[in-house]
């Protein structure tokens, strides 16, 4: 019974501390300037690709390097991003361009998996996205709304939840959400430092989110 107990107090105290943890990481934190910022962008398939990197042209070579996370079954916004990158490149042969990274992590849900097996599929490509997040380290994750943005931002949270280092995840929700967030939105929109939406009707439902007009 004493066992017991002592185990039920640790376990509660850990709790308590993940908790409180948790609370620091995501309570908002003055940004200091810097000349680089180690960028993590998760690129989903089709439109969301094509929404991200629209997103990633615009910004400037500080954000270097770059890291891009797909789904190992994505081949598509593979090749994408490696033309991106590569008409960035050749735009001006004479400005320095960052250099960037594709890696790969199981998919967290396919088209028309059920919700009962997307729970295992999530949680397996989370004990994948850690150790990448681990060892990028990203300052920075900027996502759009594919299922793939779920584990790896959990996992930048841990990597603050554990000390390691704070990471600053933006969200940005697809300009094809006009009423109504994705389901990675509705999660995200807790757990992101930025949430970003790009209609005037989100907005109003969702005050702490951030209205820019149309960005992509």
């Amino acid at each position: 019974m004493v066992c017991f107990q002592i185990l039920a107090a640790a376990i509660g105290a850990v709790a308590v501390v993940l908790v409180l943890r948790l609370w620091i990481v995501l309570r908002p934190q003055d940004v200091k300037p810097r000349e680089s910022l180690n960028l993590l962008v998760v690129a989903g398939s089709g439109g969301h690709t094509t929404e991200i990197l629209r997103l990633v042209g615009s910004l400037s070579s500080a954000y270097s390097p770059r890291h891009y996370v797909i789904a190992d079954t994505d081949e598509m916004s593979s090749n994408k991003i490696k033309s991106f990158e590569r008409d960035q490149a050749n735009r001006d042969c004479n400005t320095m361009y960052p250099q960037y990274y594709i890696h790969q992590i199981p998919r967290s849900r396919e088209v028309q998996q059920s919700w009962f097996s997307t729970v295992f599929t999530t949680l397996h490509s989370m004990w994948v996205s850690f150790p990448l997040i681990l060892q990028v380290k990203p300052d920075l994750v900027l996502c759009n709304g594919p299922g793939t943005c779920i584990p790896i931002c959990i996992s930048a949270l841990l990597l603050g939840i554990l000390g390691v280092k704070k990471v600053i995840i933006v969200y940005v929700e697809s300009i094809c959400r006009v009423e109504t967030l994705s389901l990675s939105g509705k999660i995200l929109f807790h757990l992101s430092d930025h949430f970003i939406v790009q209609w005037p009707t989100l907005k109003e439902k969702y005050p702490k989110s951030v209205y820019l007009g149309r960005i992509v």
